[in-house]
């Protein structure tokens, strides 16, 4: 198949409107990085064609639903997608990822002491950075009280002695905060896992 510079968006929306060739193009356009991605995560070729079939699977089920709406975001879309997928392999497997080996490998180094397993971690640092970057979008005095209640830890109280606004003030600039927050999250479809 001949690839053309339509964008991803015009594909998207060429597919939703009934060209069944405009997904062909698309997992195309998009297939070495979005298997090289899953490949890099469970180290097995058949466990990753699988994962890329069960991605390609949920996107043909989300756009025929209509549900997709991430404007013109098309590829990080698909790798969400992808990285929930492996993270269910590891959750349904109950196991680690595998190791390369190498002359470098420590045993110590995958051993647990009660902490995060790599799957855990790798879930919580994926949240902590969508949290992060979703925060940035909000207006600068609702961004300044959530950090200071969520990351400093800090009472009402302290929040409204250190920004000089009540605490009622506080409260509300936290309230539409979370609530922004959440209008984000629900625009972009995106989907925090804990």
């Amino acid at each position: 198949m001949k690839q053309s510079n339509s964008s991803d968006a015009f594909l998207v929306n060429a597919y939703i409107n009934g060209d069944e060739s405009a997904l062909g193009e698309l997992i195309i356009r998009h297939k070495q990085r979005i298997y090289s991605f899953i490949y890099s995560k469970v180290f097995d070729r058949d466990v990753s064609e699988d994962i890329f079939q069960d991605t390609f699977i949920k996107v043909i089920r989300t756009l025929k639903r209509g549900a997709y709406n991430e404007e013109g975001k098309f590829l990080p879309w698909v790798m969400r997608i992808a990285h929930n997928l492996v993270i269910d392999h590891f959750r349904k497997n109950n196991r680690m990822p595998k190791f390369e080996n190498n002359t470098d490998f420590n045993i110590f180094s995958v051993l647990s002491d009660n902490a995060l397993n790599i799957e855990k971690q790798m879930i919580k640092g994926q949240v902590e950075n969508d949290v992060r970057r979703l925060i940035q979008e909000l207006p600068d005095d609702q961004k300044e009280v959530l950090m200071m209640r969520i990351y400093k830890d800090m009472s009402f109280k302290e929040i409204s002695e250190q920004t000089g606004v009540s605490i009622n003030t506080a409260l509300g600039r936290m309230r539409y905060a979370l609530i922004n927050l959440r209008k984000v999250i629900d625009k972009h479809n995106i989907i925090l896992t804990n």
